[in-house]
């Protein structure tokens, strides 16, 4: 694991909030959600293999442990955490591996991993053959593909200067960091979190948008086990609900985060 660390920005004052990002994205991905989230000191961060942050790593503790490593750095012993896709994924892990560094957990179309060992093996394959592809081809073949996804196919809704910025953002990637991502934070390598989520004591809100009906399932099923989570589903939009709704969204956020502010 590479000693560079994390690349971040910080925007506001107040409790500290960490932003991170979805699978081809920055920490400028939420700088829309930012904002309206006033009364904050957010922490945009751009996670290993992405955007400004040359940190290698070859698993997701590895990139929990740089996170620590900035909030060390930064002089914050507990903070509010938020992750949207990928970054939601690695903010329920870090919660996990790190509890006493989280306050509270905002989980945006995320997963707790695939918990069947079949299920995880066929995603691995998956995820190492578009590394390969990645490799092979370059970015903008990528993008062409990723950005056709089912998956997103409410964001061709947005404004043409908004889809333009989710172009350029995952233009902007690197070809090594991209497939590093895949084999190190891919859901098919990350551990399952499946079977813990009842001893995840933190307050936790779980976003997911109405059109998004694969992770409106899945989260319905994390509210079920998680002890303290609640679930809201964001009415007309997709699996980017930060971009495709912002400002319900940052709605969402200030109302969680006022009932669970930092008690130091």
């Amino acid at each position: 694991m590479s000693t560079e660390g994390l690349q971040y920005e910080i925007i506001g004052k107040g409790e500290p909030v960490l932003l991170l990002h979805g699978f081809t994205g920055t920490g400028g991905t939420w700088s829309e959600v930012c904002s309206y989230l006033t009364n904050y000191q957010c922490i945009l961060v751009d996670l290993p293999g992405h955007g400004k942050t040359n940190s290698k790593i070859s698993s997701m503790r590895d990139c929990c442990s740089l996170l620590v490593d900035l909030l060390d750095k930064l002089g914050i012993n507990k903070t509010h955490v938020i992750g949207y896709s990928m970054g939601g994924r690695t903010a329920l892990s870090f919660a996990m591996y790190y509890p006493d560094y989280v306050s509270s957990l905002i989980l945006e179309s995320s997963s707790p991993g695939l918990e069947e060992q079949a299920a995880r093996f066929d995603r691995r394959e998956k995820d190492e053959k578009l590394a390969q592809r990645i490799l092979d081809y370059g970015i903008e073949d990528f993008v062409n593909m990723w950005q056709e996804l089912p998956l997103f196919a409410t964001q061709k809704r947005l404004p043409n200067t908004v889809q333009k910025q989710i172009r350029d953002e995952r233009l902007s990637q690197g070809e090594e960091g991209l497939a590093m991502s895949l084999h190190a934070m891919g859901t098919g390598a990350q551990p399952s979190w499946r079977g813990q989520l009842p001893k995840l004591s933190k307050p936790t809100l779980l976003i997911a948008g109405e059109e998004d009906e694969k992770f409106v399932e899945i989260n319905k099923m994390m509210q079920k086990e998680i002890p303290q989570a609640e679930f809201i589903i964001c009415p007309r939009a997709g699996h980017a609900v930060h971009v495709e709704k912002s400002r319900n969204f940052g709605k969402m956020v200030n109302v969680f985060l006022g009932e669970n502010y930092i008690i130091t």
